[in-house]
């Protein structure tokens, strides 16, 4: 199994649960497919760099997974059948990658303790 981290912009028009939900439905899709989530984080809305479909805002939202390179293309078949999702990008995570994302999820845990 490989690990992947996958970031996808929603569509700033939905509410908070609104968005909450479309990343579960995703999750679900992953975990449906035998991948195992190992981290999610919202970042929430932000500005856009540039106007995407006349938006220049969105939701951000990560999620980092271990799972079979078939799983890929079935999430981002999900991600071009729903209209609230604006921009995705999956990447496949090497070994100083994996490293990195493992000590960034440490850290936030830390934080998140205090």
């Amino acid at each position: 199994m490989n690990q992947y981290e996958t970031v996808l912009i929603l569509t700033p028009v939905l509410s908070d649960e609104q968005m909450k939900e479309t990343v579960a439905k995703f999750e679900k899709v992953l975990t449906d497919n035998g991948a195992e989530i190992l981290n999610k984080e919202a970042w929430g809305l932000k500005k856009l760099a540039y106007n995407i479909e006349k938006k220049t805002s969105g939701f951000y939202s990560l999620v980092e997974f271990k799972a079979e390179p078939t799983v890929i293309a079935k999430l981002e078949t999900a991600y071009r059948r729903d209209e609230k999702v604006i921009r995705y990008m999956t990447v496949k995570l090497d070994k100083y990658a994996a490293a990195y994302a493992e000590k960034r999820r440490a850290k936030l845990g830390k934080k998140e303790e205090a």
